[in-house]
């Protein structure tokens, strides 16, 4: 491709989607700054589900973001296999950087059948 067209293609925008419309695991931040109210929202980190941990979720009840969303803080009730482990007051997300997140609850992954 000549100088000419790269620098053409620079000057035009790019198709791409908005970040509050991508569905994509994230960081923490990321995913709840999608929508404008995050608070009662169900978020879980993907490494669950590839352990076959299901029906387990943070419950949000207050998040404060910095940076166009990519960091921040976020409170929460964490729901383990379907019961509520957090006792008394909400309590901080740990790993919200580290690990990736998604929107909902955590799901086993449905194996696959093997043909013979």
């Amino acid at each position: 491709m000549s100088t000419i067209a790269r620098s053409l293609q620079r000057l035009l925008p790019r198709q791409t989607v908005p970040p509050a419309l991508k569905d994509h695991p994230a960081n923490l931040y990321q995913v709840l700054s999608r929508t404008p109210n995050c608070v009662g929202k169900e978020i879980h980190q993907i490494r669950w589900s590839q352990k076959h941990i299901s029906d387990s979720f943070w419950r949000i009840t207050r998040a404060q973001f910095k940076c166009n969303g990519d960091h921040g803080k976020a409170w929460g009730q964490l729901y383990w296999k379907g019961k509520l482990v957090t006792t008394g007051r909400d309590e901080p997300i740990r790993g919200a950087l580290k690990y990736k997140w998604q929107a909902g609850r955590s799901a086993a992954p449905t194996p696959t059948p093997v043909k013979s």
